[in-house]
């Protein structure tokens, strides 16, 4: 597929937009102003394989905690604020790296300005955070509702307002809690502009519901060549917020970093507790970033060609299975051996393989 082309904003060393690979983005459910507690939330979502974390920064209190935060932070920090423009200057005075902020409601130009100016100093990047359930009273008035239309023409006026400033570190997103008003609304932006584009479905729901969601979502505008950073919003631990992202990126192809394990669903012909097997191997390759297709199959019609495909595999039959390594069988195994020697084996391949570096697969940093 061929990649929108964007102007190119770089975060605290992860580029967005132009032809850097798409970051994946969550944020923290912690309250900010707890250090510890937050910092911890972050450093495990930084394990996860978040390559930005966003911060809620909802008054002095939580701004007042961003110093400690930021230089205890593995990865790039983004604060968003809202309301209070006072709020802005005091996080890009603490080192954050990316504002996401609402020019609209932070109070006048004069104001804005004043946020603008310290960020182009500092070199932090705004992004204009639009949504559907808080847009301007104007737009709801003349579109008739939240529409796509209404939802770009509130991004693009608020960006015009920072380009007359002279600040041209933008990204924009535009997300809705539905599905089919969010791709539109993105679409529009993406013919209207060359600004990097963040993607994602707000308020999505839990994580079965929110993942598919985003999942259709996120997945149509990808396609397209749409979308330069994305985030999978769920009601649940932002840990899976940051595998359901990757697990996006990897089934369009845009990013490949940690092993890929297919899987299949099983029928009357398996004869082995395949499930129990994937649930062993997903927690023994848990960490490992390196690139590598796993089969585990468990019936012999798609076992073996599948386990012959993939880098490293499993075919298994009554009472174990037969080990691949890159086409060729290496052994038999014993159903209670399966996970163990298909994680060792992929371990081993690992060892041999450089892991993805930045400006490949991996963020630009």
């Amino acid at each position: 597929m061929t990649r929108r082309a964007t102007r190119r904003v770089v975060v605290g060393g992860v580029a967005i937009g132009g032809d850097a690979p798409i970051p994946v983005q969550t944020m923290t459910k912690t309250d900010t102003r707890d250090v510890p507690v937050t910092l911890a939330e972050v450093r495990r979502l930084a394990e996860a394989g978040a390559d930005l974390v966003r911060l809620a920064v909802p008054d002095r209190e939580a701004v007042e905690a961003l110093p400690a935060l930021v230089s205890g932070s593995p990865v790039p920090l983004v604060a968003d604020i809202h309301f209070d423009y006072r709020l802005a200057l005091e996080a890009i005075q603490a080192g954050v790296d990316k504002l996401r902020i609402n020019p609209g409601n932070i109070g006048g130009v004069e104001r804005v300005r004043a946020v603008a100016t310290a960020a182009k100093e500092r070199g932090v990047p705004i992004r204009i955070g639009v949504n559907a359930g808080s847009l301007e009273d104007r737009l709801i008035d003349r579109y008739g509702g939240p529409t796509p239309e209404a939802m770009v023409e509130s991004a693009l006026t608020q960006a015009a307002v920072l380009e007359d400033l002279g600040f041209t570190d933008i990204v924009l997103s535009l997300k809705a809690s539905d599905v089919r008003r969010t791709v539109e609304a993105y679409r529009l932006a993406a013919g209207r502009c060359d600004y990097p584009l963040h993607l994602g479905v707000t308020e999505a729901g839990g994580l079965l519901p929110g993942t598919v969601k985003s999942a259709v979502g996120l997945g149509l505008l990808l396609a397209e060549g749409i979308g330069d950073t994305i985030r999978v919003s769920l009601t649940d631990d932002p840990a899976l917020e940051v595998r359901a992202g990757f697990e996006i990126l990897r089934a369009l192809g845009l990013r490949s970093t940690t092993p890929e394990i297919i899987s299949c669903p099983t029928c009357g012909r398996c004869q082995v507790g395949l499930a129990e097997v994937v649930r062993e191997v997903e927690a023994g390759l848990r960490g490992l970033r390196v690139p590598v297709k796993v089969a585990v199959m468990g019936c012999a019609v798609n076992g073996p060609g599948e386990a012959r495909e993939a880098d490293v595999g499993v075919a298994a039959g009554k009472g174990g299975g037969l080990l691949f390594r890159r086409g060729q069988v290496v052994g038999r195994v014993a159903e209670g051996d399966l996970a163990r020697a298909l994680v060792g084996e992929v371990r081993r391949l690992a060892a041999d393989k450089p892991a993805p570096r930045s400006g490949g697969e991996e963020p630009v940093r």
